[in-house]
């Protein structure tokens, strides 16, 4: 018998994990291959799966993360016979957060951006409430980078933050030394979405019931054909949740569920060349009545598009936004669209966090979680369809 074939079979599933990780094939914070595609490479059982990466979990060789699957640990370097060797990778990440925590008066915010009103009215609301209480805050920018989040939250911890409020990277690699933090006890606030299967202290607004609220309020229109839309290049957490509350908004209504009206995985980069862009198409072919976009910048671009279309908004088509795209005072928008009362969500995040501090920081007195209820805001760019049909 071949030598081969006497290696078990949970081990096989180890060495292919490991080849992976020594020729970099999978990185630092990558996703490994899920249970169900190593199940069908190896032709194994679940529970062989599961002790092969339970194994691999033991030896800090991946992370695994309920509800998101298991991710590659940040590698320790080799270290020779030292009796006292200087610690790396995930162990000078926990020697980091588990030093004490002295008074600082510096709170630090980790942004992927600050580009919209969204963020601005966010990050207003956590300044305000910090210097009511005597701290300053320090702003870093991930760029939507899971490594530059790392790096800014390395940063933060260096110069000596009390606690840090963090709207996180939400995409398929996993940001460890939030997980880090965690069990160290570090005082942190994750804001606007959550990390699925991992408890935390965390404020957002409620996704589902905002997109109920706009397809609740473009059905009492008349709407029928109503579409929704994300820019977004990986289906996050927000998005999900809000497609999710749309869909449910239908089926409360009777209504079936078209696959064509949920549009995701594409990109307006610019509308000089809008006519040839899918969207831009399915659009002038009147394809639905109403979309639904989950953030305020696509909202302005599809009623870009619709007027380069010839069509008018709110008569040909209707659009309610997440965010209000066009205006920092609500009186002066002219967009539908759903509040999510972003000051008021930076101002409770802040406050969230001084509590845990107060507190001193871990899992004393449990985990908050908080979800904001959105409310619509009815303005001029949704009304009746022209053609709806009396009922």
């Amino acid at each position: 018998m071949n030598t081969a074939d006497r290696i078990p079979l949970y081990q096989k599933i180890q060495d292919y994990i490991r080849e992976l990780i020594d020729a970099e094939e999978l990185k630092e914070g990558e996703r490994i291959p899920t249970e169900k595609e190593l199940m069908e490479q190896f032709n194994v059982s679940k529970i062989t799966v599961v002790n092969a990466l339970t194994g691999l979990a033991n030896e800090k060789i991946i992370t695994r993360v309920p509800g998101r699957g298991s991710f590659v640990s940040e590698r320790t370097q080799e270290i020779g016979p030292d009796p006292q060797p200087m610690p790396t990778g995930n162990e000078a990440s926990a020697a980091l957060f588990s030093e004490p925590v002295r008074r600082s008066g510096l709170i630090g915010l980790i942004m992927p951006t600050i580009y919209d009103y969204f963020a601005i009215r966010l990050v207003e609301g956590i300044r305000l409430t910090l210097e009511a209480r005597g701290y300053r805050s320090v702003i870093l920018l991930s760029g939507g980078l899971l490594q530059l989040e790392k790096e800014a939250i390395k940063t933060l911890k260096e110069i000596g933050v009390e606690g840090m409020l963090i709207f996180p990277v939400d995409e398929e690699q996993y940001n460890e030394k939030i997980l880090t933090m965690k069990f160290a006890g570090f005082p942190f606030v994750l804001i606007d979405r959550y990390l699925p299967g991992v408890e935390t202290n965390f404020i957002a607004a409620d996704g589902r019931m905002g997109a109920a609220l706009a397809v609740d309020h473009l059905w009492e229109l008349g709407h029928r054909e109503i579409a929704i839309c994300s820019d977004s290049p990986l289906q996050t957490v927000t998005v999900q949740e809000r497609i999710e509350g749309y869909m449910n908004a239908l089926k409360n209504k009777g209504a079936l569920i078209n696959p064509a009206h949920i549009i995701t995985d594409f990109r307006v980069d610019s509308l000089k060349d809008a006519e040839s862009h899918p969207l831009y198409r399915y659009i002038r072919n009147r394809m639905a009545t109403a979309y639904i976009t989950l953030n305020g910048r696509l909202g302005v671009q599809i009623y870009q598009m619709a007027r380069q279309a010839g069509l008018d908004v709110p008569g040909d088509l209707s659009i309610v936004s997440f965010d209000d795209p066009t205006s920092i005072v609500d009186e002066f928008s002219i967009f539908t669209s759903i509040k999510q009362f972003e000051q008021d969500m930076g101002s409770r995040a802040a406050e969230m966090l001084l509590q845990v501090i107060e507190r001193g920081g871990g899992q004393s007195g449990g985990y908050t979680k908080t979800l904001i209820e959105p409310e619509l805001a009815a303005r001029q760019t949704s009304g009746p369809p022209r053609l709806a049909e009396t009922p």
